[in-house]
């Protein structure tokens, strides 16, 4: 076999120059071989289906036709300039791979152009024939972006069967919710050791990908899905292949470019993983101009008014009461939710107030009366759905819904509220997701949101805006796009013309969990972060960008601990958002400690950006690593860090060290109102947070 040799500074890469495949990968890093059996080398996969015939594919090692092979010191070319399927024999579709050194990373390319009568329409590329886990792990993970966090799968000692085993023939990870990248566009595999590859998008650019891996043959043990931790059994390998999965629908007589992706390696944590799609992100990306408002620490309440089971539990006119209270507990922004008619994730996509609490100009004033006190007012709005509950539905919006390849609307699940009946899914209203790219949907859109402004209102929240679920594309060309487009194509232009709309930069324009390209455009982020263990890659991504996080406990420390570690803003929500401040007092009263300190330290914990465990570490005073803790660099040129003691019951003896040489002097608990110095190693209380600094 003849081989082609690329290089970065971390990665070593070889090709079969005879087919294409890619035969070695080797991590410099960790002195990894992720290709262990170079046989088992792929190059791509694609699915060409025939009538009669849809799951017919090509595999690149199989072509009959040797590829054309162009290589210089930092890019190898491959060119097919007709494959075969293994049903259809051969098809005029020419496809070119190319990876190439840039920026550090191994990127790779496919242009296709189809000049068949089928469609190109599944492509599995870059693909790894044989994900070899590093030697003496004990445990390898894939884990990608997901809601703001990172989602987990393990692929040894145990490999997931995302599908039933009645969908496939081999244990399969396939990721089908809207947690598919360039939504999430980063994956790390690593194993125990902090041993990782990076695989990522390299443009910035919104197509339908998703994660695709298979075990061969199988299981050892399906009763506990464990699989071999031998090479062989009998005459079969066993082995992991894995492949970034494209669906671009390329039609006859069409070219096409898959989004790339780049790969590298690394060693620590997963936010030094994240590290590899941060740098280039940096070159693509750039926060908006925030409100003014919105500059200095803050936090918020959210409370809903009524659900579309007509909950009905605050009139507009009683709507200042709750801004008195926000006063009160200094509280700066209200999320007013379920205020539209018929309640919250009900007759979407109406943006006009309930009569049944009110008339327009009761909220009108009502909000004017709250901003008064100086109190921002935010409005809970959606656009990504059309209720198909509503009278009007098939008239109206049917036309505009996304649709499969049967020409089909699709169906989401909605959204289940208080009574039995749709706790048990009866009379769930379903949410029919609709086409942005369709420009008679944004006319739509955009007549709602203008009901936002001319309420007066100082923002929105976009809920639900960092997804169309359960779609990827969308397949009617009469909305005036491509057959296949990506129905997350269009989210920048909604947002580009509700800004036309609302000029004025101290309108806040916020959105639910927002994926990272959507931080160019939105001010603030929403999400819900629950857990100990849970990872900022958000934060992490976008150091700068304002993320807002739910606080709902009673005598909520761990949270607003938690709050403190990843910068993030509180949003209170008493009694799951159905209640006020005054309803949980020892939450709010360390809520407004937590500000308080990030005010006064705000160089470091609210201007500063967080590195999450880059550059420090921290342990415990009789050994042992403590894990709740964040580096940030400050705008002053010092770093800091905050560490958490999530343990209700015990204290923690700390001592925090940086790599950069600098010496942490002094800390400040949450519950403080003051620095305390300490020499080397101080104690944190149960159930609390220090910034250190």
């Amino acid at each position: 076999m003849d081989r082609i040799r690329i290089e970065t500074e971390n990665l070593r890469l070889e090709f079969d120059q005879g087919n294409g495949s890619l035969v070695g990968i080797f991590s410099k890093k960790a002195n990894w071989n992720v290709i262990k059996r170079s046989h088992l080398g792929l190059s791509w996969r694609m699915m060409v289906p025939l009538e009669g015939r849809r799951n017919n594919e090509a595999w690149g090692h199989e072509q009959e036709m040797t590829p054309v092979c162009q290589a210089g010191e930092d890019y190898v070319r491959f060119t097919w300039e007709q494959i075969t399927t293994r049903y259809g024999g051969p098809h005029l579709i020419k496809v070119e791979t190319e990876c190439r050194v840039e920026n550090g990373q191994a990127v790779f390319y496919m242009h296709i152009d189809n000049r068949d009568e089928h469609v190109v329409e599944n492509v599995y590329y870059p693909y790894i024939g044989d994900l070899y886990r590093p030697n003496n792990a004990g445990r390898f993970t894939f884990e990608h972006g997901s809601y703001c966090g990172m989602k987990e799968y393990e692929l040894y000692p145990k490999f997931p069967n995302c599908a039933g085993t009645h969908s496939v023939d081999y244990p399969t990870l396939c990721v089908e919710d809207h947690s598919n990248p360039p939504m999430n566009p980063f994956g790390l595999f690593s194993d125990d050791h902090g041993n990782g590859l990076y695989l990522g998008v390299a443009q910035r650019r919104i197509e339908p990908v998703t994660w695709h891996g298979e075990y061969l043959p199988g299981w050892e043990n399906s009763n506990d899905f464990r699989v071999f931790d031998r090479d062989r059994i009998g005459e079969k390998d066993t082995y992991v292949r894995f492949a970034v999965g494209h669906l671009p629908f390329v039609m006859p007589q069409t070219q096409f470019d898959l989004i790339p992706f780049a790969m590298d390696a690394y060693q620590g944590s997963w936010g030094v993983g994240a590290e590899c799609y941060k740098r280039n992100s940096a070159r693509w990306n750039k926060l908006p101009e925030l409100p003014e408002w919105a500059k200095d620490p803050y936090s918020w309440l959210q409370i809903q008014i009524n659900s579309p089971e007509d909950e009905l539990r605050m009139q507009f006119k009683d709507f200042p009461k709750v801004g008195a209270e926000c006063k009160k507990y200094n509280v700066k922004v209200i999320q007013l939710v379920g205020w539209n008619k018929g309640g919250q994730d009900r007759g979407n996509p109406s943006h006009d107030p309930d009569p049944r609490l009110g008339t327009w100009e009761e909220l009108q004033a009502a909000i004017k009366e709250v901003q008064a006190m100086g109190i921002k007012v935010v409005l809970f709005a959606k656009f990504v759905w059309a209720d198909q509950s509503l009278e009007d539905f098939k008239e109206k919006y049917e036309q505009h819904a996304i649709k499969d390849p049967y020409q089909n609307y699709y169906v989401y699940k909605g959204y289940q509220y208080m009574t039995l009946s749709q706790m048990t899914n009866v009379n769930t209203r379903r949410l029919i997701p609709m086409c942005f790219g369709d420009d008679a949907w944004l006319e739509i859109c955009k007549e709602e949101f203008r009901k936002c402004v001319d309420l007066g209102a100082d923002g929105i929240l976009f809920d639900e805006c960092l997804h169309h679920s359960p779609t990827l594309s969308c397949f009617d060309t009469s909305h005036g796009h491509r057959y296949g487009a990506s129905t997350y194509s269009w989210d920048e232009r909604l947002i580009r013309e509700f800004r036309k709309i609302a000029p004025d930069r101290d309108f806040m324009i916020a959105g639910e969990g927002i994926y990272d390209f959507q931080f160019d455009y939105y001010d603030l982020s929403y999400t819900r972060t629950w857990g100990r263990d849970h990872k900022a890659v958000s934060r992490m991504l976008r150091p700068n960008g304002q993320i807002m996080s739910a606080v709902i406990g009673f005598e909520d420390r761990g949270m607003i601990n938690q709050c403190l570690l990843n910068q993030y803003i509180i949003s209170y929500e008493p009694y799951n958002f159905k209640g006020m401040l005054s309803d949980f007092p020892l939450t709010a009263a360390y809520g407004s400690k937590m500000d308080q300190l990030r005010t006064d330290l705000r160089e470091y914990f609210w201007d500063g950006s967080f590195r999450e465990k880059i550059g420090g570490s921290v342990t415990l005073e009789h050994g042992g690593a403590v894990e709740s803790y964040a580096v940030y660099e400050g705008t002053n040129g010092r770093t800091g860090m905050v560490i958490c003691n999530y343990d209700e019951k015990n204290p923690i003896t700390v001592i925090p060290r940086l790599e950069n040489g600098e010496k942490l002097t002094q800390y400040r608990l949450i519950d403080d109102d003051a620095m305390t110095a300490f020499d080397g190693s101080f104690v944190i209380p149960p159930n609390s947070a220090a910034a250190v600094i």
